[in-house]
């Protein structure tokens, strides 16, 4: 089998007048590359990159030659081609190119994954059986309190109640954008809102210094969260998130800022986690989720994927390291997940069932990327 052609497109969303802030930037409600990937035989596949940072990069790589490295390519060989494109970081021509580091590991996800569909579409199986069917239903939690312009307690308290009228099982929640006790205050309102037997996680998104970190979990320690995100600042976060370790009963996780899956792996082997938290769509795919997912299961660390549930769940579903994954019900926050697939997998009480369909399981709404989408290729 070989690859005959790709289709891609930029999934974007209009920002609103009060755009989702985490503690120290605006998360954009779309922004995302999709690759169509067709092939010989007639089955294509879908794959999709997540990216916090503008886009043009890979919008670049892909109108000035990048194609050329994956038309011909044999997609029932996903490692092969995974490394290929991967280590077009290390060579000329993307200097020649100016094809950016993080555009290329972006745009090997995205290709990935889409291989990886065509395998489970070529074997006729749904890709968690694919990487070990250890299970079909997987919890799921919603992450939220995003901060806004203007936002009060009182609009916090409307947005929990809706998404837990929605039958969330668990929560999490983004701090870090204003004080320490501002912040206790929002958050003991929603465990609150949600009762002592829901899950509540916290989401820090690298915003704190060492020394508010420690103050921090001992503050938070009594609304029992079940863990806490990426409390410390980037510059040395795997030596401050190991000292911080020492210091607090609860579990630690971190992954999705890293650029490779070599920084995920530093993570497990400094043991500055608990949880790991990479993301299949910013780096590696599936190629290297599964190795991950395995080196988790080997070191006591749980797998918690970041972003993308009906993407991430075949990771999740498939390794006994499997944990949870996240989703983003409130459409005004993120409209790709209620609206890019028709008939994705169901979300009900807190568990996401994985369907039986080969691949992915996954069909585009053509509706939605004709709403979202710019074609470019």
């Amino acid at each position: 089998m070989k690859i005959t052609r790709l289709e891609v497109y930029i999934l974007r969303a209009p920002e609103d007048a009060r755009p989702h802030w985490v503690s120290h930037f605006i998360v954009p409600k779309a922004n995302e590359i999709l690759v169509r990937v067709h092939t010989d035989a007639g089955i294509e596949g879908i794959g999709i990159a997540t990216s916090y940072t503008p886009i043009e990069a890979a919008i670049k790589a892909f109108n000035t030659g990048i194609v050329e490295y994956i038309i011909g390519e044999d997609p029932l060989a996903p490692e092969k081609l995974h490394h290929k494109l991967f280590w077009l970081t290390a060579q000329k021509i993307a200097s020649e190119r100016g094809w950016t580091r993080e555009a290329i590991v972006r745009i090997a996800a995205a290709v990935d994954i889409a291989v990886w569909d065509i395998v489970g579409k070529a074997a006729n199986m749904p890709l968690y059986r694919l990487f070990g069917g250890f299970k079909n239903e997987i919890p799921c939690y919603v992450t939220c309190a995003y901060y806004r312009d203007g936002k009060t307690l009182s609009e916090l308290r409307d947005e929990i109640e809706m998404l837990q009228s929605q039958g969330h099982r668990g929560f999490k929640a983004k701090v870090g954008g204003l004080s320490l006790k501002e912040d206790m205050t929002r958050l003991e309102l929603i465990r609150d809102i949600i009762g002592s037997d829901v899950d509540l996680m916290i989401d820090v998104n690298r915003a704190w210094d060492l020394p508010t970190a420690l103050t921090a979990v001992r503050e938070i320690l009594p609304l029992n969260p079940r863990w806490l995100e990426e409390p410390v600042r980037w510059a040395d976060d795997h030596r401050e998130l190991k000292i911080l370790s020492k210091h607090t009963s609860i579990p630690l996780s971190a992954g999705e800022s890293e650029l490779t899956s070599f920084g995920c792996r530093d993570l497990i082997e400094d043991q500055a986690i608990q949880i790991l938290q990479f993301d299949c769509t910013m780096m590696g795919g599936f190629t290297q989720g599964r190795k991950l997912a395995a080196l988790c299961e080997m070191n006591h660390v749980q797998v918690a994927p970041h972003h993308d549930c009906f993407i991430h769940a075949h990771i999740v579903a498939g390794s006994p390291a499997g944990c949870i994954v996240e989703s983003f019900t409130d459409p005004e926050r993120d409209p790709l997940q209620a609206e890019l697939f028709e008939d994705p997998p169901q979300i009900s009480n807190g568990i996401l069932t994985l369907k039986e369909q080969a691949g992915l399981g996954l069909t585009l709404s053509n509706s939605a990327l004709k709403k979202f989408g710019e074609k470019i290729i």
